[in-house]
């Protein structure tokens, strides 16, 4: 035991699950409960794994053998709660959230692990950096499905994320076609036409020194313009179809391509410039092959920033009139009903695609911008 080095997380998980013992036990029983002492037993296997866990954390065993003891316990743990509560919502005792805080900072602990973990390849060195994320959001989602069923929320107010994953699983043809009409119709269209717009005004601000110092206030004016009132107005210029909610898009995400565009034209060194010019480059040659490679990084930043406003612009202007399909429409309509369990399967789905979407941009930029330092360095 004297080359035992217990990290801080599993100290304070051993404390905590110490603290439980004398608080048993987890969950109010019931009479069958307290005929079997089911509570009891799970109550104390709960706290050994705590400690089993901080002892081979501390000890000399390598970073994945460490790493697997933590995930089991951690994982364990939180198997075992769960499954103490069942569907009887509500009955968790104090030492119900003790032990859940154990286990969260044996999650901690496993994903301060992972982090520590090299490997020479790169496929197993990009998956050690998806999971640790992945981590991270599972164990939300855990401790909301804890909390909610372990102090009884009601569904009306909080659903679970189980709750949650039952209705996106039995709604799955509704969803289909909210998104068909909320993203690939009115974001991914005005998407493109509203970066696509942006980029080409940017090229004429940076080629005519009247057009910059004319739209670029306009510009900072108009982001600053509320989505709330310019989305109705939209509506009665476009119609209540997918088409006004595309011009929505437009608007919001082509002030951003421009200010970004023009920021990254500008960013080319004077002695890079001065080498074109003295090669006689012309303005499109030297727009070509020094000024928008170098403005790369800006114009992949505005297209990241533009996949999240686009689903943001289209899901708040379809509150505002929209066929009986929609994102927006689903959430206005469900949080009417009191369907709060719909609502949130449509924000998760929401926010599942815009994550999605963000991810392809990324990676595009990963691919056309190899060379960048950021890039590299990554």
């Amino acid at each position: 035991m004297s080359g035992l080095r217990v990290s801080w997380q599993g100290a304070l998980a051993s404390c905590l699950a110490l603290v439980a013992a004398f608080l048993l036990p987890i969950a109010s029983p019931d009479a069958a409960f307290a005929a079997h002492g089911v509570s009891m037993f799970v109550a104390f296997m709960a706290i050994g794994l705590v400690w089993i866990a901080a002892i081979v954390d501390g000890s000399r065993v390598g970073p994945a053998a460490r790493a697997a003891v933590l995930f089991l316990a951690a994982h364990g743990m939180v198997w075992l709660l769960l499954s103490e509560i069942g569907d009887r919502n509500g009955v968790a005792r104090s030492s119900f959230f003790v032990l859940l805080a154990a286990a969260w900072l044996l999650a901690w602990r496993l994903a301060t692990v992972l982090s520590s973990i090299r490997f020479a390849g790169r496929t197993a060195d990009t998956m050690m950096r998806l999971l640790v994320p992945a981590l991270f959001g599972a164990w939300i989602l855990i401790i909301w499905e804890a909390v909610v069923r372990g102090a009884g929320i009601p569904f009306i107010l909080l659903p679970p994320p189980s709750a949650i994953g039952a209705r996106i699983a039995g709604s799955v043809p509704i969803l289909a076609a909210d998104v068909y009409q909320t993203i690939f119709k009115a974001v991914l269209t005005g998407y493109v036409l509203g970066c696509a717009a942006g980029f080409v005004v940017a090229i004429l601000a940076d080629r005519f020194l009247f057009l910059r110092r004319g739209l670029m206030p306009i510009g900072n004016m108009v982001s600053a313009l509320p989505i709330i009132g310019v989305a109705p107005i939209m509506v009665m210029w476009f119609g209540f179809d997918w088409q006004s909610k595309a011009a929505v898009v437009v608007i919001m995400t082509f002030f951003p391509m421009l200010v970004n565009t023009v920021a990254g034209l500008a960013a080319s060194g004077h002695m890079e410039r001065d080498l074109m010019r003295t090669y006689a480059s012309s303005y499109s040659q030297t727009l070509t092959k020094l000024r928008l490679p170098a403005a790369a990084p800006f114009i992949f930043n505005a297209l990241k920033i533009n996949s999240t406003l686009a689903l943001i612009g289209a899901i708040v202007a379809e509150f505002f009139g929209t066929p009986i399909v929609g994102m927006g429409f689903r959430i206005s309509t469900e949080i009417g009903r009191m369907n709060v369990d719909m609502v949130w399967a449509e924000i998760a789905v929401a926010a599942l695609a815009g994550s999605v979407f963000y991810g392809v941009v990324a990676l595009l930029e990963r691919a056309v911008t190899f060379w960048h330092p950021s890039i590299r360095g990554g």
